[in-house]
């Protein structure tokens, strides 16, 4: 028997339906369109000028130089305490060999005693299980020969002289591992500036490495014209100080020859042998942390320098700045030193005319260069 069922009209073959899938698929259309241009129109961070990059990459190095003027620090604390540690151990060492003679000693007193019989004081001395209360028995030490109570004596004292020196060497220890958690840190530091910096060198193509370095030559010019105007300033107080003075230059103190006196003598002859010290390294790469012989850092070099003319400088620019005499820029003499920045994270040696020898930073070597090149802090002259 035939069905007279109508047959089932599918929505989207009706007109309307067509009409509302095809507004339906409009829609998704337009949403996709707009969520690509939405996409599109995020603002993408510009790559950055040749300029930015240098900043970026000098602010880069300036930090890692403090970072490691810091791990110069910790280096210096971590091999001190390390130094300590070993004489502490040492110290501690001996005292146990000494508290162990004493004890030796008493033994051969209780040995004998117990052979001829009877339990002495000496015997009970070696046999008590809290020696302490042993000799808070006055009335047994009293019983003791004058030999056996020296024996006593000694023990005690050594043996709190060695758990003094076991305390001693603890808190040593303790020490040391901070200084070497503090080098670990300020070493991990400059490596990650210095990454950073070629990281941002290495995306440059080669126009814009040769900009950067048109950029760097402009820089050194600019600083090599205020040195040279700062040379020609000096020259002209200096001939001035000469016409006033009727040409005696004992006791200056200004950017001139110096000298007149014995000990200005002595401290000239010291600042030449830093000097002829510090230009025999020009060329030799810097590395930061390094004192030397075949590299350096910025404090790492003046202070091998000066000690080549017998003068022992501390280890950090820090300390550096501390020690001498403290002079104005305009009255700097050969073998000063001159400290930059604010943070005090660079140093470098006067050498006459507005220039100076310094170790500049990682990627460079030992060099002459303009003392304008960077912002002064301030000048000291050792010796």
């Amino acid at each position: 028997m035939a069905s007279h069922r109508k047959p089932r009209t599918s929505v989207l073959a009706s007109p309307g339906g067509r009409r509302t899938a095809a507004g339906l698929t409009t829609a998704a259309l337009a949403s996709v369109t707009l969520l690509s241009q939405s996409a599109d129109a995020a603002p993408r961070a510009p790559k950055p000028t040749i300029e930015e990059v240098k900043k970026k990459v000098d602010d880069l190095y300036h930090q890692a130089e403090l970072a490691t003027e810091k791990y110069n620090g910790a280096k210096e604390r971590a091999d001190e305490q390390r130094h300590n540690v070993d004489g502490l151990l040492n110290a501690a060492a001996k005292r146990a060999e000494q508290m162990n003679r004493s004890r030796h000693q008493l033994g051969m007193f209780a040995s004998a005693q117990y052979r001829t019989g009877g339990m002495n004081p000496t015997a009970q001395l070696m046999l008590a299980k809290d020696p302490q209360q042993f000799f808070d028995r006055s009335h047994l030490m009293e019983r003791l020969t004058g030999r056996q109570k020296q024996a006593v004596t000694d023990y005690q004292e050594q043996a709190a002289a060695a758990a003094h020196q076991r305390v001693k060497a603890t808190e040593s220890l303790e020490q040391l591992q901070k200084s070497q958690a503090s080098l670990k840190e300020s070493k991990q530091s400059v490596q990650d500036k210095l990454s950073e910096a070629r990281q941002l060198l290495s995306r440059l193509t080669a126009q814009e490495k040769a900009r950067l370095a048109a950029l760097e030559r402009q820089k050194e010019a600019a600083a090599k014209r205020k040195a040279e105007e700062e040379a020609r300033r000096q020259q002209e107080r200096e001939r001035q100080r000469q016409q006033d003075g009727g040409g005696s230059t004992g006791g200056q103190t200004g950017g001139g020859t110096g000298g007149g006196s014995s000990t200005g003598d002595s401290s000239s002859t010291k600042a030449e042998q830093a000097l002829a010290f510090a230009r025999a390294q020009i060329g030799k790469p810097y590395v930061w942390g390094a004192t030397g012989p075949s590299s350096y850092d910025c404090s790492g070099l003046t202070q091998a320098a000066w000690k080549a003319a017998g003068v022992t400088l501390p280890r950090t620019t820090w300390d550096q700045v501390k020690v001498g005499q403290r002079v104005a820029t305009k009255d700097l003499q050969p073998g000063d030193l001159v400290f930059f920045f604010d943070d005090i994270s660079h140093v470098g040696m006067y050498i006459g005319g507005g220039k100076m020898i310094h170790a500049p930073h990682p990627g460079a070597s030992v060099r002459e260069e303009s003392i304008y090149y960077m912002p002064i802090y301030g000048s000291v002259r050792p010796g």
